[in-house]
């Protein structure tokens, strides 16, 4: 079955309805409405992130209409001069699922990589996640690592 192409479209500071639709991607495609549109930033604050150089939204668009995206945050290193990526968030619209969106959306991404000449690009999820683990090992591969949240309420060292 052949579908309509879509169109994949890096989000500038113009693009705040389109990071909005993106939103709205993430909150049915995670089940997590609560992260992805209780509490929205303004639109003044999501120019100001959209336009600076270390941040990567890249959408899907199918008959004008975002279906899928992903968020990536690029990295500057101290070590050594180097820059990596990492995709914080990817997804596609239960109704555009299984046409090559999520494989164009990180293909597009690695050309962006490619381009900035970072050295990685990575991605984390969840061990049950089995669409994910299939997606990311056809395109590199698996490394197991653990993964902590740290908390964020304590008093910090005692002297």
């Amino acid at each position: 079955m052949t579908h309509p192409p879509h169109q994949i479209l890096r989000l500038g500071p113009d693009h705040i309805a389109e990071m909005r639709a993106l939103n709205a991607v993430f909150a049915a495609a995670f089940e997590d409405p609560d992260s992805y549109t209780a509490a929205p930033p303004s639109d003044a604050e999501l120019r100001q992130r959209l336009s600076q150089p270390s941040v990567i939204a890249l959408v899907a668009v199918l008959d004008e209409t975002v279906v899928g995206g992903l968020v990536a945050y690029e990295i500057e290193k101290l070590e050594q001069a180097r820059r990596e990526i990492y995709i914080y968030d990817l997804a596609t619209a239960a109704p555009a699922r299984r046409r090559g969106i999520a494989t164009a959306l990180v293909r597009h991404l690695q050309q962006i990589a490619t381009d900035r000449a970072a050295t990685a690009l990575y991605v984390q999820t969840e061990p049950d996640d089995t669409a994910a683990i299939a997606l990311y090992a056809g395109l590199g591969s698996r490394l197991d690592v653990l993964h902590f949240d740290l908390d964020l309420n304590t008093k910090g060292p005692t002297a």
